[in-house]
């Protein structure tokens, strides 16, 4: 069974950067998609960005695309999401995700969600 751990989160100011880190156990990762979603208050879930295990391959959501960053260490089944010129609307609960799909941004195509960590963007 995939398990996924979150951690990194925290209160920054806007503008700021912070990095979110998810480290996975369970399962060999070579085919899996691991990405990130969040949800803010009053608003639906949304995909923030995904990576391909196997081949590195990544997906970024409009709205952070140009300002989050996210990579993999395979060696250690670590999955980060660098996030810099935050705002106040990326306030949200991050969640890491996985799943066997096509690296889109979509729900339905991650069947592992963790336990999710809290961005705060705020002066």
């Amino acid at each position: 069974q995939l398990q996924l751990v979150e951690s990194g989160g925290g209160l920054v100011q806007p503008g700021g950067s912070l990095r979110l880190s998810c480290a996975a156990s369970g399962a060999t990762l070579d085919y899996y998609y691991i990405g990130w979603f969040r949800q803010a208050p009053g608003k639906e879930r949304e995909g923030v960005s995904c990576i391909s295990m196997s081949d590195g391959s990544t997906n970024y959501a409009d709205s952070v695309n140009g300002r989050f960053t996210i990579s993999r260490d395979s060696a250690k089944n670590t999955v980060y999401l660098q996030m810099s010129s935050l705002k106040p609307e990326d306030t949200a609960v991050y969640y890491c995700v996985a799943g066997l799909g096509f690296g889109n941004l979509l729900e339905y195509e991650y069947d592992y969600w963790g336990q999710g960590t809290q961005v705060i963007v705020s002066s």
